[in-house]
């Protein structure tokens, strides 16, 4: 748009005034007013050891042939060198093979179908539950103690958990099957896809609780954030150890820990209420006693808080893994 501009300021003074004083780069002013030309590329000379067109065919048709179509071009080459022959080398036999097609990886491939993203949806305890297990570290190098962790994504509630000194899926079948008979079998389990989340025995109990499995997709994170987001609690809380003496002492600390986490811990997820009022229905009449306390705060100073009654933290409608769009939701309705 500038161009038309400086040209007409230019009939009236010098070309470079009108750029100077529209700041256009001369050079580019000029540069712009000459004709594009495309750039003449010349066709490359042939090279002068380059093969003739009658042994470029000879060529072919011996990698072409009956004889040496299912052999790579090092075997047909090596056989051909070994009867006397010879005809290109290897990687002119390759760049030969590119021109006519077949150059390729003759083997079979694997095919695996994409994952599907897992999309689950909690509106209340016991709908959905989450799994995982984390490494702790134990008294010397190399030595690591497994905790399996089973959490209710709605409440955050830790219905169960166990230490033991290895990954075994009957462990996780003997945790599973002590959960669901304290708090009933959700509707879904969701875990990654870990021996022991797959294992024969885990989904053999799933199948006779009638609960649906769920996995992650493989090296996706995000697709159980509940269990990853509850191992940093743990990891990042300031009493956890470096590395633990023995496993009696990373039971004793994990009671503890979950304990605590399950009666006392407010989280940010659900509130600020602890994951056992949510588990249990208490988070209602809590919430009533935070807006009364709230309420009592303002009518003794109102100019504090703006003239703005404070509202408690809203506790979430539902808990979500991989919340779909707005229209999946539209179709699904």
């Amino acid at each position: 748009m500038i161009n038309p501009a400086v040209a007409e300021l230019a009939t009236t003074t010098s070309t470079a005034r009108a750029c100077a004083l529209l700041g256009k780069p001369r050079a580019s002013h000029y540069r712009e007013q000459q004709p594009v030309v495309p750039a003449q590329r010349q066709p490359r000379p042939a090279p002068a050891n380059a093969l003739t067109t009658a042994e470029r065919d000879a060529v072919s048709r011996a990698l072409t042939s009956q004889r040496f179509c299912d052999k790579s071009v090092a075997q047909t080459w090596a056989t051909l060198l070994d009867e006397g022959i010879y005809l290109a080398s290897m990687s002119t036999m390759h760049r030969l093979l590119r021109l006519i097609g077949p150059c390729r990886d003759r083997r079979n491939q694997a095919t695996h179908p994409a994952k599907t993203k897992p999309e689950l949806m909690a509106t209340k305890p016991g709908q959905v539950w989450s799994w995982d297990i984390a490494k702790l570290r134990g008294p010397d190098r190399g030595v690591y103690y497994d905790l399996y962790v089973i959490l209710d994504i709605y409440s955050r509630y830790v219905v169960g958990w166990t230490v033991a000194a290895r990954e075994d899926s009957e462990i996780a079948k003997d945790l599973i099957a002590a959960a669901t008979h304290i708090h009933g079998a959700p509707d879904r389990l969701h875990a990654d896809r870990g021996t022991s989340m797959t294992s024969k025995p885990v989904a053999q109990l799933l199948v006779d609780l009638g609960v649906a499995r769920s996995h992650s997709r493989p090296h996706v994170s995000n697709d159980n954030p509940y269990s990853e987001a509850a191992f940093k609690t743990l990891k990042y809380a300031p009493a956890f150890p470096a590395h633990f003496g023995s496993l009696p002492d990373a039971r004793a600390f994990c009671e503890q820990f979950f304990t605590y986490y399950n009666h006392e811990h407010r989280h940010s997820g659900i509130a600020l209420h602890t994951p056992a009022s949510v588990h249990y229905g208490t988070a209602t009449q809590v919430r009533q006693q935070r807006q009364a306390t709230l309420h009592a705060a303002f009518h003794a100073n109102p100019t504090r808080f703006g003239h703005r009654r404070p509202q408690p933290p809203q506790l979430p409608a539902a808990a979500w893994i991989n919340e779909p769009s707005r229209e999946a939701l539209i179709q699904s309705a």
